[in-house]
């Protein structure tokens, strides 16, 4: 399987099922929604953020039929100014390279430093999926699982409103 070794490794501990989607390389939401076809998952976009001071990330998972600029998000999360993190913030905090952004890089977060903000659009969906750290593949799991598997991480989450 494409992916973090050590993600599957974490979702067998914890009991986390998950179908596993194999495909070419998916940096973009439009890539990837051809080769989501048929499955009964919401989709996610996800979005990586940095506060003015670069002292503070955040990471945004929204329901991927979901159009928010930088502004509105800057509003939803109330921390300020907010700006795309870099290549190497990216990769000192959730492990993962541009295109491949997910939750599931909180596995390599171990100071628990990013704070992940949820579409709350996402509560009305059974399952949600994700790439597993890399963007050759997604996977998908209960919601539930989920958050399940953001608080045994240990970062700080909540859900946001977005209309």
């Amino acid at each position: 399987m494409n992916g973090d070794p050590k993600l599957y490794q974490l979702l067998e501990e914890l009991n986390i099922p998950f179908e596993y989607l194999e495909h070419p390389a998916a940096p973009t939401i439009e890539i990837a929604k051809q080769y989501w076809a048929g499955h009964d998952a919401k989709h996610c976009k996800n979005l990586f953020f940095r506060n003015h001071k670069g002292n503070q990330h955040y990471l945004v998972c929204l329901d991927c039929d979901r159009v928010m600029d930088i502004h509105d998000i800057e509003k939803k999360l109330h921390q300020g100014k907010l700006s795309f993190a870099s290549e190497q913030r990216l990769m000192k905090y959730l492990g993962v390279t541009p295109g491949s952004v997910t939750p599931f890089g909180l596995i390599n977060d171990v100071e628990h430093h990013v704070i992940v903000f949820l579409d709350s659009n996402l509560l009305q969906a059974e399952k949600v999926s994700f790439h597993p750290c890399i963007n050759t593949a997604s996977l998908i799991i209960r919601r539930e699982d989920l958050v399940r598997f953001i608080e045994h991480q240990g970062n700080r989450y909540e859900w946001m409103e977005v209309y």
